[in-house]
């Protein structure tokens, strides 16, 4: 939409005058006042939570990256076990084969 000037504005407050008449136009500014006050408190709402989520996020990654481990070049021969809580890690060993005996030869 292109700039209005001061003919522009005139002209749309006398159509605005002779469409709603001199009674109902303060009525009419009260309604739309109120209606730009909600929609501007609405989108500053908006604004906070999505600024406290972001932040919130940003808290939550920092602490995630404090916690982990720090990363090492060895790679396990094997991944640790899960355990339910409470549960306790038995490792079993393999069967031990019979040795048979050799003849001497």
């Amino acid at each position: 939409m292109g700039n209005l000037g001061m003919p522009e504005i005139m002209m749309i407050m006398f159509l605005a005058l002779l469409l709603f008449g001199p009674k109902k136009l303060p009525e009419i500014g009260k309604q739309v006042g109120k209606a730009l006050g909600e929609f501007k408190r609405a989108s500053n709402d908006l604004k906070r939570s999505i600024e406290d989520e972001m932040e919130k996020a940003n808290i939550s990654a920092d602490l995630k990256l404090k916690d982990d481990p720090p990363k090492t070049d060895q790679n396990p021969a094997s991944p640790a076990p899960v355990l339910a809580e409470g549960a306790v890690f038995q490792e079993k060993s393999a069967p031990e084969k019979p040795v048979e005996a050799t003849k001497p030869s």
